[in-house]
């Protein structure tokens, strides 16, 4: 029997833990993993006995929080027509802009390796505390296409200079460098990591809940805004680069285990 995408709980504080669930994917952003996460966030956006939410994974999953898009939907969208790419890009899109806006704090967990997508559920997130000794990447370009749906809210977070260099170099990058280019908020020890939610969550509990919905919704409203305009322009980007001959040579090469075409050196792309 098929894991559950996410499980969730709700503590006799009023906060909501979702934990990621398909650790033999490595949390990938499936299909049913993008369908889980957009119903929870709805719900709970309209829940007004959640205080805020804490987004885990499952202790099964300890080496990956989220490996970005999952491979096997990956590989399908090689041969699907446009429209289908453009419908199927539109669902992570529009999981990305309900987390940005929801109500209520998000506080992000991280105690695996992130990539690509995993990257953007970071981006989306109120607070991210994470482990050391972890890695991370945007790895998209080594594949051919790019971290189109959720670069607004990457750019966002990180700002363009380090997006810049992240973005079309693909190069992984550890934790300190991730918290140095503001993608996580607090760095703890591996074994420091619960004791590392329970103070991250505190404030949050001395703090009007009225108030911090009226608060986030104000700093939003500050902000350049990430509206349906710039994501259509996301989700016509990465159609774009389906649609390139690299897609297919990279998507092929991960699978077959063998260099891309356009590799200047003849290690295996793991």
């Amino acid at each position: 029997m098929p894991d559950m995408p996410i499980i969730q709980t709700r503590d006799a504080n009023g906060i909501d833990h979702l934990f990621l669930n398909q650790p033999d994917r490595h949390n990938a952003l499936s299909p049913d993993m993008i369908a889980a996460l957009h119903a929870a966030f709805t719900k709970l956006g309209d829940d007004p006995s959640c205080r805020l939410v804490c987004l885990r994974a499952t202790k099964a999953a300890a080496t990956s929080f989220c490996a970005g898009g999952d491979l096997v939907w990956m590989r399908q969208q090689i041969d699907a027509p446009r429209s289908k790419r453009m419908a199927e890009a539109a669902k992570l899109a529009h999981l990305l802009k309900v987390m940005d806006q929801f109500p209520r704090p998000l506080l992000g967990c991280v105690d695996g390796n992130v990539f690509g997508g995993g990257i953007g559920i970071m981006a989306v997130c109120d607070e991210v505390l994470a482990s050391d000794g972890l890695r991370f990447g945007l790895t998209e370009t080594r594949l051919g296409l790019i971290p189109a749906t959720i670069s607004p809210y990457v750019v966002a977070r990180i700002g363009a200079p380090a997006a810049r260099q992240l973005f079309m170099s693909a190069r992984r990058f550890d934790s300190a460098t991730a918290q140095q280019i503001g993608l996580i908020t607090k760095l703890v020890p591996a074994a420091d990591f619960t004791a590392g939610i329970d103070a991250m969550i505190a404030p949050y509990l001395d703090a009007s809940p009225a108030a911090m919905r009226a608060a986030k919704t104000l700093i939003r409203k500050l902000q350049p805004a990430i509206d349906d305009a710039v994501i259509d322009m996301t989700i016509t980007a990465l159609a774009d680069c389906w649609d390139h001959p690299d897609a297919r040579e990279g998507v092929d090469a991960f699978f077959a285990r063998r260099t891309p075409s356009w590799k200047s050196n003849s290690t295996v792309f793991k």
